[in-house]
């Protein structure tokens, strides 16, 4: 198996709208650490393929569809099969993120196609013989349930070892890891483009990894995962803070036993399944709230002056505003793949991190969130008996993330 690496800027002109948050209060005006795609590659000699992340909130289907097409075309040299996964940021730029999915503006619709296939590129021209370690573990006092404040402060962190082939000491070429929680450490107010908590972790894992190792990180299954209860502010400072914890524990994982996730013979599987989503019907999962109990709800946490019960009020009236009444179903894409021993899951929007952890599968396995399309929040059944900002503003209909993951299941055994 041959891997590879590759990177590509994502610039952002001030003066761009802002995605992630509504009450926004205005375009970006600078910038506090810069965006990109990142790409790696896996080439078993017969099939390749592609997994990139950007630095943008979302991946819309047209999006995903432009350089999916892209990537298998003959006259861009890259033939490969690639994913494309947002780290949803919400300090990036709007990218039509819009529960249900919607179209991407066209300027990013370039841009980001030109930067994936740049990242792409140099991912293939860095391939090398490498093997494939995968290690799990929890990490504690990042992200937890931000609908629930008391809530334990541990998630599940994948850490994926890329190794070099005939390097006597085994040198590390890179690390993927994937981290199930929102990437929100910034503020809705704050107006410089930044990768939030994906970029701070990436520069801390390079930082502790050493000159010449590549770190990309991905988001996982983060559809109710946050840092809402565990971060001390929201500014650069608080990112570095949170980020070095994550980073640290991929070290210490790092040197525990690992798994074989692949190596020299191993092969390349994949498959994807589409899926029609019913819609949530009138009402659904709002159990007897309605706008005008939201609104007495967010006085009364006012009132209180617990800030936590003020931007959990808030963020439900938000649901109840950005919720439109569809009636069509919900095309999407779940995506899988066997890397070696390595099973990988590609979810599209914004999964539940409990239906991360109902696809398994003999080896190691790897969820990613955010993936080739947006269909928005996919709670899981059990939550739509609560009238939280995720059920409020989702627009599949109860047990649609049940479907994804029992498409995935099915993807990874017919393997």
């Amino acid at each position: 198996m041959r891997v590879g690496h590759g990177s590509a800027d994502l610039p952002v002109p001030d003066g761009t709208p802002m995605g992630g948050y509504l009450d926004r209060p205005g375009p970006s005006t600078g910038l506090l650490d810069p965006l990109s795609v990142e790409a790696v590659t896996w080439f078993d000699g017969e099939r390749r393929f592609a997994l990139a992340t950007a630095d943008v909130i979302c991946v819309n289907e047209d999006l995903a569809h432009r350089v999916r097409s892209e990537s298998q075309s003959s006259d861009r040299s890259l033939g490969c099969e690639l994913w494309l996964a947002a780290t949803h940021t919400h300090s990036g730029p709007e990218t039509g993120c819009v529960p249900g999915g919607g179209p991407t503006p066209g300027p990013w619709l370039d841009r980001l196609s030109e930067a994936v296939g740049t990242a792409v590129r140099r991912a293939i021209d860095d391939e090398r013989p490498c093997d494939g370690e995968a290690r799990h573990g929890e990490l504690h006092g990042v992200g937890a349930d931000r609908s629930r404040p008391s809530a334990p402060a541990v998630v599940p962190l994948t850490v994926i070892a890329v190794r070099e082939r005939g390097d006597d000491d085994g040198r590390i070429a890179g690390v993927l890891a994937v981290l199930p929680v929102h990437p929100t450490v910034l503020p809705a107010a704050g107006r410089l483009v930044s990768a939030d908590l994906a970029g701070a972790v990436r520069r801390a894992l390079r930082a502790r990894l050493g000159p010449g190792v590549w770190a990309v990180v991905a988001t996982g299954a983060a559809g109710d995962i946050s840092t809402r209860h565990t971060r001390r502010g929201q500014d650069a400072a608080e990112l570095d803070r949170l980020a070095g914890m994550v980073a640290d524990r991929c070290v210490e994982l790092l040197r525990e036993p690992p798994d074989r996730a692949w190596s020299a013979g191993s092969r390349i599987a994949l498959a994807a399944r589409r899926l029609l989503l019913d819609p949530a019907g009138p009402g659904t999962g709002t159990g007897s709230a309605d706008a005008a109990e939201l609104a007495r709800g967010l006085r009364a946490a006012e009132e209180s002056g617990d800030p936590i019960a003020v931007r959990m009020a808030r963020s439900r009236m938000e649901g109840v505003r950005a919720r439109s009444a569809r009636t069509d179903p919900i095309a999407v894409h779940v995506h899988a793949a066997r890397i070696g021993e390595l099973s990988v899951a590609g979810l599209p929007g914004e999964p539940f991190l409990a239906v991360a952890g109902s696809i398994t599968s003999a080896g190691p396995v790897m969820v990613l969130g955010y993936v080739n399309g947006y269909p928005g929040y996919l709670p899981t059944a059990e939550a739509y008996g609560r009238a939280e900002y995720e059920v409020l503003v989702s627009q599949v209909a109860p047990g649609s993330a049940e479907a994804l993951a029992s498409a995935a299941r099915q993807l990874l055994e017919d393997m």
